[in-house]
């Protein structure tokens, strides 16, 4: 489980590249102070596991499914990411609650500054609009964000400059690509909401079924 908070700007140093898979190695500095191999650390969003690791660098392992829903297919030596370690329990909650769990990715259609706020319009599948909301949380690459706008497949978001500095998406240009985290609570709702119709479907509630079962005379 992450918070969305990142913690610092890692670089890709390596990429071994299989069919549908990846192996990453990534050059950091401050979330390796107590890493252990098996640690799960947040990579633009993406839940990775600690494969290795020196003084200065990790190793993880891109898996199929990841690889085929994430902009980490796309990873590059020399591109900068994202990080993130796994939240504490004694620690504060900065952000929202994160997964890592990368629902899909958007492109970056439009981007334009106001004062001291940079705005990033992102086009998503019009599918997945309805897990957004204004002021409501969203993960794009690892960082977690208010939503201030919901379009048809479209929604936007604002970087203050602590944002822009301390992250990647101070240096996304329009046509790139990132991973976006819908709200967990968002998806639990409809989970439940779709079952619980389906299942009065299948067993509808009626007064014959209470009376067939006991409950009424």
């Amino acid at each position: 489980m992450f918070t969305g908070i990142v913690e610092e700007k890692g670089h890709i140093i390596a990429v071994s590249k299989q069919a549908n898979s990846l192996k990453l190695t990534i050059q950091a500095t401050r979330i390796l102070s107590d890493v252990k191999v098996g640690d799960s650390i947040s990579v633009n969003g993406v839940c990775l596991t600690v494969t290795s690791f020196n003084q200065q660098q990790f190793s993880v392992d891109v898996m199929p499914e990841t690889y085929r829903h994430s902009s980490l297919s796309r990873a590059k030596a020399g591109t900068e990411v994202n990080l993130e370690r796994a939240m504490q329990a004694n620690g504060r909650f900065g952000g929202h609650f994160v997964s890592g769990h990368v629902d899909t990715f958007g492109e970056i259609k439009r981007i334009w500054t106001e004062a001291n706020a940079r705005y990033l319009e992102v086009q998503v599948d019009p599918n997945s609009i309805k897990y957004l909301m204004p002021k409501g949380s969203v993960t794009v690459d690892g960082t977690s964000l208010t939503v201030f706008e919901v379009k048809a497949s479209a929604f936007v978001i604002s970087l203050i400059p602590e944002t822009q500095q301390a992250t990647i998406l101070g240096e996304k240009q329009q046509g790139d690509i990132v991973n976006l985290e819908y709200d967990m609570l968002a998806k639990y709702m409809e989970h439940l909401l779709r079952n619980h119709k389906h299942s009065e479907q299948d067993n509808p509630l009626t007064a014959q079924t209470l009376k067939e079962n006991g409950f009424m005379d």
